[in-house]
């Protein structure tokens, strides 16, 4: 028995490791409040709390018309898909919502995946491993799930620099003249909050011949006249070959798609293993994302009320020197910790001693040195939960980081790393 390999002593060790680097994920054990959103009970300390990181952007989980729609559709057909469409069918409330992101995105056609992750990881990996000769050109900063679409679609790939469309350029005069390219970037990126240059990009795939690829995960529901994202805020939807989306950001529900031609969305659908041998989304999700999509469609002063608060927050932050960082464009508002240890205890110091929830976000997620909190105001922040949060984030910042003699809230260059 002792030649056998330790299997629970190598588990352990790397355990350990994410721990020491300060990199080790809890969970909390949070309850929200249907209807008291942004508002929360911890159960684990047995206390009310209010979150600020949360990618329900728009506070539409809780949605009455969102809830309401969902516990209908399960009172009529039940909670269950039977299983893949192939095998069971397809239910109706989703085919409906698939006809309304076609709508949404004026495409042709969309496909419904159980995630944004399935959605990207599937279409990437199907076009990577059957377009002949293909080759993907992929941001540097794009999420883990496209990531992974283009490692197993085993195609040719090249990587260029975030958002660099001189160094996109160089790569694309490299590929030989009559090769299929794919160019996949994303609009938000949800860790510095930075936006895609896409009209400069789609131009380039224009003149090279590339299809385009773009997630708008971070962006759907919160962007453009209808909540189409920010290539329908910029008028280049028609310019964008596959949309990719997600109902479980500004939607607030769960599940992933992609909007499209009907001759794409026919092929992912006929050859993508991610979506032929998965269990289709049930019902009463198809029918709760449906309510959503068109309530935020006819409902802009969510919008508008988001990126109220978004710049009210922001110059609050300005004004008393939180190191908000610089790359930000959008509604996701990054303060920069630059260490792995102090960014958990922040965090930590931020829900013990003053009852608000925001995650640190450390390595992988973020490249090391690089660590902050993740703030994200939704519409339903009050002014006064604004000020708590910068009292609490001045009071906190100010001891953690003079600890070893560290003054961030003065330190310009590192705030806008």
């Amino acid at each position: 028995m002792s030649d056998m390999f330790d299997y629970d002593g190598f588990l352990t060790k790397s355990i350990q490791k994410l721990k020491l680097a300060g990199n080790y994920r809890e969970f909390t054990d949070l309850e929200r409040y249907a209807g008291k959103y942004p508002k929360a009970y911890d159960h684990t300390n047995k206390r009310e709390i209010t979150i600020w990181c949360n990618n329900d952007y728009l506070g539409m989980g809780q949605n009455p018309e969102v809830v309401l729609a969902m516990k209908k559709c399960a009172d009529e057909i039940g909670v269950g898909a039977g299983g893949t469409r192939n095998i069971a069918g397809t239910n109706h409330p989703l085919v409906v919502l698939e006809e309304e992101i076609t709508s949404l995105h004026k495409k042709e056609s969309a496909l419904v995946f159980t995630s944004g992750y399935v959605a990207n990881s599937t279409t990437l990996r199907t076009l990577g491993s059957m377009l002949p000769d293909l080759v993907i050109l992929s941001d540097e900063c794009n999420h883990a799930s496209m990531i992974e679409g283009v490692r197993f679609g085993k195609c040719e790939k090249k990587i260029f620099r975030h958002n660099d469309l001189k160094h996109l350029e160089e790569l694309l005069t490299e590929v030989e003249k009559g090769r299929p390219i794919l160019i996949a970037f994303e609009s938000v990126y949800s860790m510095d909050g930075d936006i895609s240059p896409i009209k400069d990009i789609c131009d380039l795939a224009d003149q090279y011949g590339a299809l385009t690829y773009l997630d708008e995960v971070h962006a759907v529901g919160l962007y453009g006249e209808e909540g189409g994202g920010i290539a329908q805020r910029e008028g280049l939807e028609e310019r964008i070959d596959i949309i990719q989306g997600t109902m479980a950001k500004g939607f607030g529900v769960i599940g992933g798609y992609i909007a499209t031609t009907k001759v794409m969305a026919d092929f992912i659908r006929s050859f993508g293993h991610g979506f032929i041998f998965s269990t289709a989304m049930n019902p009463p999700t198809a029918a709760a994302c449906l309510a959503s999509v068109r309530y935020v469609r006819a409902h802009n002063e969510l919008r508008e009320k988001l990126h109220t608060n978004v710049d009210t927050f922001k110059n609050m932050c300005a004004d008393v020197g939180i190191p908000v960082m610089r790359s930000t464009q959008s509604h996701i508002i990054p303060i920069f910790v630059g260490d792995p240890v102090k960014c958990r205890q922040i965090s930590n110091r931020l829900m013990d001693e003053y009852n608000i929830f925001v995650q640190h976000i450390n390595h992988p997620t973020v490249p090391r040195g690089t660590e902050r909190l993740r703030v994200t105001p939704t519409p339903l922040h009050t002014e006064e939960m604004m000020h708590e949060m910068i009292e609490a984030l001045v009071d906190v910042f100010g001891e953690e980081m003079l600890k070893d003699g560290q003054l961030i809230l003065e330190a310009d260059s590192i705030a806008a790393a």
